[in-house]
């Protein structure tokens, strides 16, 4: 859709794996969905771009989604855009579009100019009821919502209500006039790649540290966020994303331009198991063995598709609601075989870089967010530095 607009060339901006409906972590307007209101949404993207275009994604919907409108701007503070740069956004030159139940849509290019590491805001107004809507769960980013058709107010007091989920919004992709470039990383896991306890609104994730440590270093590269909090290698999840072998061909292979994935995925897998909860299903009981094949699997993919593959060995969680002598021994063997099989083309020893140099099974506190198993801001910093970036 929407090659009509002298065909630019596209690379990645920005993207998020989108997620079925469902309560969340944190309260949302997923299952509600939206009824002649406007959502903004800011999103920082790791390349630059004279134009711009969106993805919005109607994968969950259960009816066909009538967007009532769109614009992008550059962003300001909060649900604030810089003024003067709003931005409408066509589909095949309509104001509005209707995407069908499972469908995804592009949008036409807008002219907006943005350079990496900086951040766009994507206005989007609903003026039916839209039923429940197709989201990323945990952004750790603050979505607004505002009455009627505010897709070019400037003042952010309108915007009332606020949401750390990302609706509809799948992608932003980006034209500078130039070729189509194979510079894109896909970051690609669960919860920690996603980056979950995280400083909200201030990016935070190991991604965005990524990004910035590459751009410091004179190696700019597109790098995507493509993790889901609680998602699993081997199983699909009613609140957690379909699972990593059933979304790799979309959320990362089929992303403009990649040329590295960054596989770190499993900590569910052993983790749910010992943990009687009704979110942490479903929850078998996998052998190391089972998520070595997972993992052989999606490499075959990546290559089948001439992609690199980067393993991530699992952090520590001791001192989790997931730890016990099984869950730790099924740690130990996974990333004793991502370490020394040589099925990856490179591994990322983040657990090495984590763990508590005292007790290997702990992360080291100074990097803890308080839950024993996932970072915070500067445990995500370590992360970014466990990349080697030849390796990318």
């Amino acid at each position: 859709m929407n090659d009509h607009d002298n065909s630019p060339a596209w690379n990645a901006g920005w993207a998020t794996a989108v997620q079925r409906p469902s309560v969340g972590f944190h309260p949302n307007w997923a299952e509600e969905g939206f009824a002649d209101q406007t959502v903004r949404q800011t999103v920082r993207v790791t390349g630059s771009g004279a134009r711009a275009r969106i993805r919005l994604s109607n994968r969950y919907g259960t009816a066909p989604l009538e967007v009532s409108g769109a614009s992008i701007a550059r962003a300001g503070a909060g649900a604030a855009v810089a003024p003067g740069t709003v931005r409408p956004l066509t589909f095949d030159g309509a104001a509005s579009v209707r995407i069908p139940a499972g469908g995804e849509v592009h949008s036409d290019a807008a002219e907006v100019s943005v350079a990496a590491l900086e951040s766009l805001t994507v206005s989007l107004h609903f003026a039916g009821p839209t039923g429940p809507a197709t989201f990323h769960a945990q952004a750790w980013a603050t979505a607004y919502r505002a009455a009627g058709a505010q897709l070019g107010e400037v003042d952010p007091a309108v915007f009332g209500e606020t949401s750390v989920s990302w609706y509809y919004l799948a992608a932003v992709e980006l034209a500078d006039g130039g070729p189509a470039r194979r510079d894109t990383v896909v970051l690609f896991g669960d919860s920690l790649t996603d980056g979950f306890g995280s400083s909200v609104d201030a990016d935070r994730r190991y991604s965005d540290a990524l990004a910035e440590r590459l751009s410091a270093e004179g190696r700019p590269l597109r790098v995507l966020n493509l993790g889901i909090g609680g998602n699993l290698l081997l199983n699909d999840s009613p609140w957690f994303g379909e699972g990593a072998g059933a979304r790799f061909d979309r959320d990362v292979l089929a992303q403009p331009g990649v040329r590295t994935v960054v596989v770190l995925v499993g900590l569910n897998d052993i983790g749910f198991s010992e943990v009687d909860l009704p979110t942490y299903r479903p929850a078998p009981d996998n052998a190391a063995d089972h998520l070595i094949d997972g993992y052989r699997e999606l490499i075959a993919r990546a290559h089948a598709a001439g992609v690199r593959v980067v393993g991530g060995t699992i952090l520590p969680f001791q001192g989790s609601e997931y730890h016990t002598p099984v869950a730790e021994a099924k740690r130990r063997a996974v990333n004793e075989w991502i370490r020394t099989a040589g099925a990856f083309d490179a591994v990322a020893d983040f657990a090495a870089a984590l763990a508590d140099p005292a007790d290997p099974d702990a992360l080291r506190s100074a990097y803890d967010s308080g839950d024993f198993k996932h970072p915070g801001d500067e445990g995500y910093r370590v992360m970014a530095r466990a990349v080697d970036p030849a390796a990318l």
